[in-house]
């Protein structure tokens, strides 16, 4: 699973929690490196062939019903593929957050990582890519607010009244530092610990209510190697007559072939018009999906 996308998205979600013990706290940056991590290109590999297979759990429910479902995910670099206009790199896994099949598109140039939406999408991740979900150079410690946006189309009819809900949406991410952490995979030493909060306040047009969700995400990347753990609890407030959702998702490395580090499949071309400038709140880590309750067909 590649570059900290979400698999799922606040109680209609489901993306990962985790289930091993992190082992070691931050630890303290090189001498000389005030804080600015070189070659942050290398955490996040995209080499054709590249492969990572994962191990998933999933605990979900209502918030007093626990559910335990496994899984496993591989993800392949494919190739690449234009989106208006905009070479991209495509990441396809098997079955992310035991979703089933589906291909996410990236760009990485010198100045970050932006993510190009996914097949199958869903209606409101539609509505706000592109985004960028992480920036270059990479500063410890480092955050900026991904988005702030309101009114959106959220795409689904959640109180069946025959009208979709509108959205209101607000993201942050923020560059933690370094922690060893311990998957199936083997020890990383010193890998990269991103974090991301989001909030999402519903308008339910039947009945004027407001549902609120949160997504609290922790991402693991080490040098290399990339994406090694991923970590995701997601919540969502009563509707009608539910009780909320609650769901947490684990993807844990348990075998990655990956190539030498070279240059970036989309890297040599300059950065895509409009996305850094046009659009400064276009910019959150994560992918939108719906849960299976939830889920409507993307328009």
């Amino acid at each position: 699973m590649r570059w900290g996308k979400r698999t799922g998205w606040i109680g209609f979600a489901v993306v990962l929690m985790s289930c091993i013990e992190l082992f070691g706290g931050p630890a303290p940056l090189q001498a000389g490196e005030a804080g600015h991590i070189n070659q942050s290109s290398d955490y996040f590999p995209d080499t054709v062939g590249n492969r990572w297979q994962y191990r998933g759990q999933i605990t979900e429910g209502p918030l007093q019903t626990i559910d335990h479902k496994f899984f496993t995910n591989v993800s392949t670099v494919t190739g690449t593929k234009t989106i208006k206009g905009v070479t991209v790199t495509v990441f396809h896994d098997t079955n992310p957050g035991n979703h089933g099949p589906s291909d996410s598109y990236y760009r990485r140039d010198v100045v970050g990582i932006v993510y190009y939406g996914s097949e199958p999408g869903t209606p409101l991740e539609k509505r706000i890519i592109p985004y960028q979900i992480v920036r270059f150079p990479m500063m410890i410690p480092s955050s900026f607010q991904q988005f702030d946006r309101t009114g959106l189309d959220f795409g689904t009819d959640i109180d069946q009244d025959g009208t979709d809900e509108k959205v209101d949406v607000r993201g942050w991410t923020s560059l933690v530092g370094h922690e060893s952490v311990i998957v199936p995979a083997g020890t990383f030493v010193e890998a990269i610990k991103v974090e991301a909060r989001m909030t999402m306040h519903i308008h339910l047009s039947g009945n004027e209510h407001t549902a609120s969700g949160t997504d609290v995400m922790t991402a693991w990347f080490a040098k290399g190697v990339g994406l090694v753990k991923y970590v995701e609890r997601q919540e969502l407030s009563a509707v009608k007559e539910d009780r909320g959702v609650a769901t947490e998702i684990t993807e844990e490395l348990e075998e990655y072939a990956v190539k030498p580090s070279g240059e970036s499949l989309s890297g040599l071309e300059s950065p895509a018009e409009g996305v850094l400038t046009e659009h400064p709140r276009r910019h959150e880590l994560g992918k939108i999906v719906l849960p299976a309750g939830l889920r409507t067909h993307a328009r």
